[in-house]
């Protein structure tokens, strides 16, 4: 084959001839003008407050004094703190305890609301609804329910089948899996939203086919309902993880991290630093320890596509 022709002396030449007044003539001025403010107000809040995190991370400071640059010092300090093997446990074992309880129930829950043929706008309303009501307000809400006395709203329920009371919030055994139900049912309602989106798009034909062929129920939705549902399961998996390791409100407003330090978090560590160290708080290993766990989720969410990537596309 012969070589391209050469484009034309006049194509050449325009292109040469654009510059900025061609870039001003063709609306990109005023494209820029309507982005400044948005990229005005993301550099603020977003990208000034990263960069000051940064180097905060090699400064002893408490924002009052003068800062002083001690390098990597706060990161060694970090890792040399009891509470931070601690915290990282404890945000692990809200993950695990979430992925295992918190992750399926969305899951079955769209898919019962799915197949509903009355009333299926009222179920998705009142899945929705905890998603709604702001995480101070149900923490508060929870808190009442988990009243350890034997009055409270839990312990008196379970006191009709001869269980409790249960000291729930009060004990480190108990603590954490407290607020995982409390979480769960705060954040589920919008994941189920997402999954019965999903399930509109699944060809209907598919399961007419497994109907067919005497499929039932249970095999329906493992042989159809879950591999068209793959790639937005896989999203959802790793939003979760991502929410579970930046957990603060409700172990926060529940426990303050106790009882013994059983509820105390990666985030909830980086306010003890920040706040409640000394005089002006500690900034510089709270900065330390937003970009360590900055980077672990970068990195952790990197290697989770990339393994997941032949996963979530194949059929």
């Amino acid at each position: 084959m012969g070589s391209p022709a050469a484009p034309p002396v006049a194509a050449r030449g325009a292109r040469r001839r654009r510059g900025p007044l061609t870039w001003v003539s063709r609306d990109g001025l005023s494209t820029f003008v309507f982005l400044l403010p948005l990229l005005l107000i993301f550099g603020v809040f977003s990208w000034f407050p990263i960069l000051r995190s940064f180097v905060m991370s090699v400064q002893e400071t408490n924002l009052v004094s003068t800062p002083t640059f001690v390098g990597l010092d706060n990161f060694a300090n970090v890792l040399a703190d009891p509470l931070f093997g601690k915290a990282v446990a404890n945000t692990a074992y809200f993950a695990l305890l979430a992925l295992i309880f918190g992750y399926p129930i969305p899951l079955v829950l769209a898919v019962i609301m799915s197949e509903t043929r009355r009333f299926k706008g009222l179920y998705s309303a009142l899945a929705y609804l905890p998603v709604v009501i702001p995480p101070v307000v149900s923490v508060l809400l929870w808190r009442f329910f988990y009243d350890a006395s034997s009055n409270g709203v839990f312990n008196t329920i379970l006191s009709w089948v001869g269980l409790g009371p249960f000291p729930w919030l009060q004990d480190a055994g108990t603590a954490m899996p407290s607020i995982v139900l409390e979480a769960t049912w705060a954040a589920a309602g919008g994941t189920v939203i997402i999954y019965l989106a999903a399930l509109l798009s699944v060809p209907r034909e598919l399961y007419d086919a497994a109907e067919v062929d005497g499929a039932s129920i249970w095999q329906k939705i493992w042989h159809v309902t879950l591999p068209q549902l793959r790639g937005i399961l896989f999203i959802t998996l790793i939003l979760q993880l991502i929410a579970t390791a930046q957990l603060f409100t409700e172990p926060f407003l529940f426990t303050g991290g106790g009882p013994a330090n059983s509820t105390m978090t990666v985030l909830l560590l980086i306010y003890h630093y920040a706040f409640q160290n000394s005089l002006g708080g500690d900034y510089g290993m709270a900065a330390a320890l937003s970009i360590m766990l900055a980077v672990f989720l970068g990195v952790f969410t990197a290697v989770y596509f990339r393994l997941t990537r032949s996963w979530s596309t194949s059929s």
